[in-house]
Parts: structure tokens; sequence; C-alpha cells
């Protein structure tokens, strides 16, 4: 979160007074250190594009879960929302109600399942929109609105291979039938997961498509069409239109990356997120100096190191310490040593002229060069989507317009 400046706020007494045009804004010391960039330009392109992959009538579901993927939830929603976006999903119900908070009264889906009539009670003041998963929810959401007096949208969620929340499709009609015993319920969609719509593989993918619309028939058979039907990611919204429906649920392309490599021609996605920090100290060591922590890293020749303020407390993963490069003043620079919980020192030797105060770009680009979560991920045997989550809420957020 970028602050705000506030200048009624009575000055403390331990600030010095004598020269008060030198203090530093809350903006200016936001940057003192490390920090994440939101490149609003970059996701408002994301919108457009993925918007041109859709047929008129489908809307597009902003997933701004975790944050937003660490990018910021309630801005990105914001952005997303003014772009074109259609509606937001989160998992959590104190996700849904962050959003609320900040005024945003577009229509929210709650991914993740909730169990109790507390819950289902702070769903209906926040107006929010719960998934069903199985008939016991349907049964807690269907007495506790009853007793309320009131009544809630919700979504019916299909199991159809991906083995987590969800009835299994096989048994949609018979689901259909308990969510409609409780008038209060008032279904809004009917959805699915999808499990490898990322992989090269399309088999899954197909079944699972297959077993959506086998259970959708079966639904239909009974005389109930769903009002709308949602089963695209991220990854089956960039593979085509017969994956789309009357909605698609984007996450990780909505923030510049895509689910895998493959899947990357089919939309010109720009990354979202940057992450930088500042050089704090430049000093000098001699050949044969160890490093940081266990001495991991040994200079082999005289060699100028420099500290940057930004370490595995931040969200720069440990595991990387000596693998990492980093963007300075255009040009890639080795990171060596263990990445500490609050620093991580980079070898500058060939460097003369990097001074105390420079920004390193961690995640971003630089000139004709960039390094992105995707390159992260794939150093560490992981996915993007965790590098993108893994940033700590001591880096402020600065959103660049």
């Amino acid at each position: 979160m970028v602050l705000s400046w506030n200048q009624s706020v009575k000055q403390p007494s331990w600030l010095p007074t004598q020269h008060p045009n030198q203090l530093s804004s809350p903006e200016q010391l936001t940057t003192e250190r490390a920090w994440v960039e939101v490149h609003e330009t970059a996701l408002r392109h994301n919108v457009a594009e993925i918007k041109q992959l859709l047929s008129p009538n489908t809307q597009l579901m902003a997933v701004v879960k975790a944050d937003a993927y660490g990018h910021g939830a309630v801005q990105v929603a914001k952005t997303v929302l003014a772009a074109g976006g259609d509606g937001l999903a989160v998992a959590t119900l104190q996700e849904g109600m962050e959003l609320r908070e900040a005024g945003i009264t577009a229509p929210i889906l709650i991914l993740g399942a909730i169990n109790s009539p507390t819950a289902v009670a702070a769903m209906t003041q926040w107006q929010l929109e719960p998934t069903l998963c199985c008939p016991e929810q349907a049964q807690l959401f269907g007495e506790t609105l009853r007793e309320l007096g009131t009544s809630l949208g919700v979504h019916l969620k299909l199991d159809t291979g991906m083995s987590r929340l969800g009835i299994a499709w096989t048994n949609a009609t018979q689901f259909l039938r308990q969510v409609q015993c409780y008038p209060e319920l008032a279904i809004k969609s009917v959805y699915s997961h999808l499990a490898t719509a990322d992989e090269e593989d399309t088999t899954v993918l197909h079944q699972q498509q297959q077993r959506f619309e086998s259970a959708i028939a079966q639904l239909q058979s009974v005389g109930f069409t769903p009002p709308c039907l949602h089963l695209a990611n991220s990854a089956a919204t960039l593979r085509g239109k017969q994956f789309h429906y009357d909605r698609v649920r984007v996450g990780l392309a909505l923030y510049g990356l895509t689910p895998s490599p493959n899947l990357a021609p089919f939309a010109s996605l720009q990354p979202v997120l940057q992450v930088k920090a500042r050089i704090t100290q430049i000093k000098e060591v001699p050949a044969g100096a160890g490093v940081s922590y266990g001495h991991q890293f040994i200079t082999d020749k005289p060699s100028r190191i420099a500290v940057v303020g930004i370490g595995y407390a931040d969200g720069v993963p440990r595991n990387l310490s000596n693998h990492l490069q980093v963007l300075l003043n255009g040009k890639r620079v080795p990171q060596v040593g263990a990445i500490t919980m609050d620093q991580l020192m980079l070898d500058v030797t060939a460097y003369p002229d990097i001074q105390s105060g420079e920004v390193v770009t961690l995640i971003g680009s630089e000139n004709q060069d960039a390094i992105t979560a995707d390159d992260w991920a794939w150093q560490l045997g992981t996915i993007s989507w965790e590098i993108l989550c893994s940033f700590k809420h001591r880096l402020p957020r600065i959103v660049v317009p």
C-alpha cells in the first residue's frame, strides 16, 4: 500500500524541527529500501488482450484471491472492472469483505467452502456469492438463511476430475434437488475447475469438459437450465472459445504470465508486477573472503560487494542463493552468498561506477532485458503462481499508472 501524507498530523517530538523542508514524505520512504511496483497500463493491456479472445456475451471474472496474487486486490479489482471486467472471484470470506469495504459493488464469487452459520450471515450482510460443494453446505445455507429471513445467490460446484471441492459430476441432478429444497438459495451458476488445462496433452482436459457437459445435460433433462456456466481458467481461456461458455475465470493471465510456455502464442501479455530494491552499502573485500552465512561463496580475487536491502523475509527465496541474477543499470549482475532474511549481496566487481542507493530490479525489465517470475519458478522447480504470492507486505505496493 502506498502511504499518504496528512499534513494536519501533529509532528512527533522526536522528529528534527530545524529543517522541516528536508523531512522525507512517506512516499519517499516507501522506496527507501525495497518495494513492489504494480503497473496499471500492463494490467489494462492484459484485460484487453483477454477480452479479444472472448465472444461478446462471455463475461470476464477476474480472480483476485491471495491479494490478487500479491499485486494488491483492491487496486487490481478497481482497475480490471474499469477496464471491462464483469465480476471478481476470491478464495475466502475475508477477501470478499475487504473488497466490499473498499467500495467495490461488482459481483464477488467466493471460491472456497463456507461451513458456519456465522459466515453465512456475513456473506448475506456483505452480499457475497458462495460456492456450494456438497449437500451439507446446501442445508447449512438454506436453514441459516431461513432463520435470517433472507435469500442469497449461490453457485454450484461440480467435481469433474480435480478431486478437490465440488459434488461428483455424476450426482449433479441429485445435488440440484437438494439445493432446490431451500427457496432461499437462488442458483446463479453451475461451474467446475480444470486440472490440466495448461498441459500439452489435452486428454484429461477434454474428459473433464465432456463430464461437465454430461452433467449439464442431466440438469436440463429434469427441467433446469443453469443461468450461467463456467469452466475455463486462464489456460482454458487462452486455448479457445470452446471452453468459455458464459464466463471465464482468469487469474494468472491477468497478471501477465501464461500458465505454460505452449500457451504464450495465444495472447500478448505484459507482466504487471516488478520487484525492486536499493543498494544500501558497497564494500571492498580481498580475495579469499567469505560472503554471508556459511561462506557459500568465497571471492577468488579482490571484489566489490553490494549489499541490497531485500531478503527471504520479503519473498526472495533462499534457495536462489548463488543462482539469482538481477538487473542493474540494464546489466545482469550475479547475487552471491546466502540470501539472508533482510538482505542479499551482489558481486559488482565488474562495475566500478555502481554506487550505494542505486535501484536493483529483481523481477521486471530494464532496457531490452527482463527477469520474470517464470524465471525464478524454473530455477526453483515450482510455478509462477507461488512466486507472485510470496512477496510479503512489508514490501510496499506502488501503483504505476
